[in-house]
């Protein structure tokens, strides 16, 4: 005998938030994509003509190759860095047992469970105090207080699944340290390595307050110069910021599907409550 599984009003209402939600993001992503690509739309349904030439104006107007190539540039120093102090420091908190290393944990996790705007204001202070904001490297090192703890919370649980007896192995053996990271960790990790260079890859792309607190002219990524743009007076075409506003998005849509194919958001989370608990 077939039994009918009947919604419940509060599953209805959950659901019809949802999908309004959603509606409302589609229409407001929608009206700008088409807003992009419009050459007049004023009180009509649709554009009366399309074109691509907003994209070209906003490649010239607002010299978006040298945004994107700051972006760049900033987001892979970013990315190169925080593995060179994140994946050692994982390492030493999942091998180590230590006083205190539950608040050294907790440490870590602060910067990623605060909002930026907490502490960024404090640590751009300091950064122009030391003249180091500014310029590209103000905007790298506060970009770092967040990406550093992202990579530690990413690769423990990928070295606590190594077993110990392996690096144990190496070392009767005759291999050193650095032949054990290089030879032995490193090949086993590189999922790991590669999970956490795109997280921290989409996070400094997407960070916007820290990156604001820092930048100068020259040293904006995209999304400061997509804020600026549309915040700055004067007269400028809708459609060509409404042609920016579709570069970023684009970008970061495909940041986000490549790292949704390699990370579990599930784990991620799992392993912020099990700290913090």
């Amino acid at each position: 005998m077939s039994r009918r599984i009947v919604a419940s009003p509060a599953a209805w209402l959950v659901w019809g938030v949802v999908i309004f939600f959603m509606l409302n993001l589609a229409g407001v992503v929608g009206s700008v994509l088409v807003s992009s690509f419009g050459k007049q739309w004023f009180d009509t349904w649709l554009p009366q003509g399309y074109t691509t030439q907003w994209y070209a104006q906003a490649w010239d107007e607002f010299g978006l190759l040298h945004v994107l190539l700051v972006t760049l540039e900033v987001s892979l120093a970013v990315v190169a860095v925080s593995l060179l102090i994140g994946v050692p420091a994982a390492y030493v908190l999942a091998r180590r047992r230590f006083p205190g290393q539950r608040i050294v944990y907790l440490a870590f996790l602060l910067p990623i469970l605060m909002p930026p705007m907490t502490y960024g204001i404090p640590l751009a202070t300091v950064l122009y105090k030391y003249d180091l904001a500014g310029h590209l490297s103000g905007v790298i090192l506060a970009n770092l207080v967040p990406s550093v703890p992202f990579v530690i919370l990413t690769m423990t649980p990928f070295i606590e699944q190594i077993d110990p007896a392996v690096e144990r192995a190496a070392r009767m053996c005759g291999a050193g340290t650095r032949q054990v990271f290089t030879r032995i960790l490193a090949p086993l990790l590189v999922p790991g390595i590669l999970a956490a260079s795109i997280l921290v890859l989409v996070r400094t792309i997407g960070m916007f307050e820290l990156t604001f607190l820092t930048a100068d002219e020259e040293s904006s990524t995209l999304v400061v110069k997509l804020y600026a743009e549309m915040a700055s007076p004067g007269i400028r075409a809708q459609q060509s910021i409404d042609a920016m506003a579709v570069v970023y998005t684009a970008t970061m849509l495909v940041l986000l599907v490549l790292a949704l194919r390699i990370v579990n958001p599930t784990q991620l989370v799992a392993r912020v409550q099990e700290e913090v608990d």
